[in-house]
C-alpha cells in the first residue's frame, strides 16, 4: 500500500487543447474541404508528407473549382508545416486545416486557409486522414477524459457504500445494508450458536460486497486504485478474508480508519485520503483553493483576488501562483494605433469583446487623433501565461464545476497566492 502513481497533466496545456477543440467543433466548411490528420507517435513524417501529396493529386479531380482550390491549398499548408518538424513529437501530432470564412462571415471566395497543430496529451496510436465538411475532433476529446479513476469502499458490519473519484468530483455510487445481527444475541439462542450464525451472515455480506465491488470497479469503471475505509476491524476482516477479486486486492492503496461507513463514509474517506492521493488532480485543485482561502482569511496579505489587481501584481513580480477556473471566458482586448503605437487594453467577458473592438476601431486614437487603430483579442489564460512566464509564476487552471471551483467563482473565478505582502513592501 502507498501512494498511487498517476500521470500529471499540465493544466494550462489541457485548458488550451479543450478550448481549441471546442472552437474547432463549431467550424463547418462550405463543402467537403476541411482536412483532419492524426499522426501516431513514431510514424515517419516523410511517409505522411508523401501520402498527403498523393491526396493533392487526387483532389485535382474535384468538380467544384472553389472546393478543389481550397482542398489543394489546405493540403499544401499541412505539408509545409510538417516539413518544419524534424520528427514526429513524442506522443504524436494532430493537424486541422481548412478554408474558412472570416469572423462574422463573408461572401463566397472570401475564405482564408487556417491551420491548427495540437500535440496530444496522451500517446496517439492511430493514423487518420479525413477531408470532410467538419473537423474530426472526437479522438482528441476522448483523450481529455480523466481516466485516473479511484474507487472508494466504506464498510462496517452494518452497511457499505461505494464511491468513485474522477475528474472534478467524487461521485457516490450506491450503498447496501448488511442484514447482519448485532453482537448481542437474541433471547433463547446459545452464545456459540449465535456467534456461528453471525459469522455466516457476515461471510454472506462480505461476498455480496465483493461482488458489487468487482462489478463497479472492474466491469463498469476501470479504476487505478482502491481505498477501503470504515470504523473498527470490519474492513481488515473483509480484506484479509480473501473475498475481493485478486486484481482488486492488488489495487488497494490504503485502508483508512473512519467514523462512518456508507455514503457518509465515502465522503469522509476522500477528505482523509488527501495525502495518499496528493498527485491526483482534484485533490491538488482543492488544496490550492484551500490555501488561497486561508491566505485571504488570515489577513496576511499573501492571498488576493480580482483580475485587474492580479494582473498588476503579476507585472510587478509579486505573484507566486495564479489560480483561475476553466470557465472564466474572459479576453484581453487590445487597440494599437498604427501611427503612434499607443496601446489601449481592457479585460472583458466574451459578449463584450466584439462591441469593444468596434469601439476601438471606430474612435480616433486619444494620443494622435489617428483613425488607424487595429484591435485584437487574446484569451485571458494565454495572456496570464505570458505574464507568468516572465516572472517564474505558476499558473494553475482548475475545474469551475467542482466544489472548490465554485468557491473560487465567488471570488471572481481568479485568485493568487503572493510571494510577499505588497502592503508591507510599500510601507518599508
Amino acid at each position: 500500500m502507498g501512494k498511487i502513481n498517476i500521470e500529471k497533466q499540465d493544466s494550462v496545456k489541457m485548458y488550451k487543447i479543450r478550448k481549441t477543440l471546442d472552437e474547432l467543433s463549431q467550424k463547418s466548411g462550405r463543402g467537403t474541404e476541411l482536412i483532419t490528420v492524426y499522426i501516431p507517435k513514431g510514424k515517419q513524417l516523410h511517409e505522411i508528407v508523401g501520402s498527403l501529396q498523393q491526396e493533392q493529386g487526387t483532389a485535382d479531380n474535384i468538380k467544384s473549382d472553389l472546393t478543389r482550390t481550397h482542398v489543394v491549398d489546405s493540403l499544401g499548408k499541412v505539408v509545409q508545416r510538417l516539413k518544419l518538424y524534424k520528427k514526429t513529437p513524442a506522443k504524436g501530432l494532430v493537424m486541422f486545416c481548412g478554408a474558412l470564412p472570416p469572423d462574422g462571415g463573408g461572401p463566397l471566395g472570401s475564405e482564408v486557409v487556417r491551420v491548427w497543430e495540437i500535440e496530444p496529451p496522451k500517446d496517439l496510436n492511430q493514423y487518420l486522414y479525413r477531408c470532410d465538411d467538419h473537423f474530426h475532433v472526437d479522438i482528441l476529446k476522448d483523450m481529455l477524459k480523466d481516466d485516473n479513476l479511484i474507487g472508494f469502499l466504506a464498510i462496517d458490519a452494518k452497511d457499505a457504500g461505494w464511491g468513485l473519484l474522477h475528474g472534478n468530483k467524487v461521485e457516490f455510487l450506491t450503498q447496501t445494508g448488511s442484514g447482519v445481527a448485532g453482537k448481542h444475541r437474541q433471547g433463547g439462542q446459545s452464545a456459540k450458536r449465535f456467534q456461528k450464525l453471525r459469522e455466516m451472515e457476515l461471510s454472506y455480506y462480505y461476498n455480496r460486497v465483493a461482488t458489487t465491488t468487482r462489478e463497479y470497479f472492474l466491469d463498469i469503471y476501470k479504476i487505478k486504485g482502491l481505498i477501503i475505509s470504515g470504523p473498527g476491524p470490519t474492513k481488515e476482516d473483509f480484506i484479509n478474508g480473501g473475498y475481493l477479486e485478486y486484481r482488486l486486492q492488488n489495487m488497494i492503496i490504503s485502508t483508512i480508519d473512519a467514523s462512518y461507513s456508507g455514503a457518509e463514509g465515502v465522503r469522509e474517506a476522500f477528505v482523509k485520503s488527501s495525502d495518499i492521493l496528493s498527485n491526483f488532480r482534484m485533490v491538488e485543485e482543492k488544496q490550492l483553493v484551500d490555501s488561497l482561502i486561508r491566505a485571504i482569511n488570515s489577513h496576511s496579505g499573501l492571498g488576493t483576488y480580482g483580475m485587474k489587481e492580479i494582473i498588476g501584481l503579476l507585472k510587478n513580480n509579486v505573484v507566486k501562483t495564479v489560480i483561475i477556473t476553466d470557465d472564466t471566458n474572459m479576453y484581453r482586448v487590445v487597440g494599437v494605433c498604427k501611427r503612434c503605437s499607443d496601446i489601449r487594453e481592457d479585460i472583458l467577458e466574451t459578449p463584450q469583446v466584439i462591441p469593444k473592438k468596434t469601439e476601438l476601431t471606430s474612435n480616433p486614437c486619444p494620443e494622435c487623433n489617428s483613425m488607424e487603430v487595429e484591435a485584437s483579442e487574446q484569451d485571458v489564460v494565454d495572456y496570464l501565461e505570458l505574464l507568468a512566464a516572465k516572472t517564474g509564476t505558476k499558473l494553475e487552471v482548475i475545474s469551475g464545476k467542482a466544489e472548490h471551483g465554485l468557491q473560487l467563482a465567488s471570488l471572481g473565478k481568479i485568485g493568487a497566492l503572493l510571494r510577499y505582502n505588497p502592503g508591507h513592501a510599500k510601507q518599508s
